[in-house]
């Protein structure tokens, strides 16, 4: 074998189709769209619409909202935090707060603040300094002899004053 023997598969490259190029063609004329008029042209996108009648996703009621001033939590896991501890990324005598854990690579960011969930098993004695804990994260830390302070979200402190 040569280099100038080399040649694709037979079948492996199809020609492009030419539409709109006469009838001898068999694409000719409509060009496989097979219409006249708004289907044939380019860009339409009728989603939703019914020909007039009135569609569908307007027929039906609205429901809920979405509350804009809704707090982002991190979440992260007691057993998250007990791997990062045995694979030398968090230092249990310090504190793990969201600074550490971002550091440590457990968390990526802390967007409104850090709730700690009670999934996993936590054996080390660490104070966990965060925004929010799951009433089974808090049970689990102080029984492994560790305690939890909570802070307040970035958010939360302003919804509270408002409050007041």
């Amino acid at each position: 074998m040569n280099l100038d023997e080399i040649r694709d598969n037979p079948g492996a490259r199809k020609k492009r189709m030419r539409v709109g190029r006469g009838i001898g063609s068999g694409k000719g004329k409509t060009a496989g769209r097979g219409v006249k008029g708004q289907k044939a042209r380019t860009g339409v996108a009728i989603k939703g619409f019914e020909g007039g009648q009135m569609p569908l996703h307007r027929r039906l009621p609205k429901r809920g909202f979405n509350n804009i001033f809704r707090l982002d939590f991190a979440e992260v896991t007691l057993g998250r935090i007990q791997a990062a501890i045995d694979a030398g990324k968090l230092d249990a005598a310090a504190p793990v707060t969201a600074e550490a854990l971002i550091a440590s690579g457990v968390l990526r960011r802390a967007k409104d603040g850090v709730r700690l969930l009670g999934t996993g098993a936590l054996t080390a004695k660490v104070t966990v300094e965060v925004a929010y804990a799951t009433k089974s994260a808090t049970a689990a830390v102080e029984k492994a002899g560790g305690a939890i302070t909570l802070l307040a979200a970035k958010g939360a402190a302003s919804a509270e004053a408002a409050a007041d």
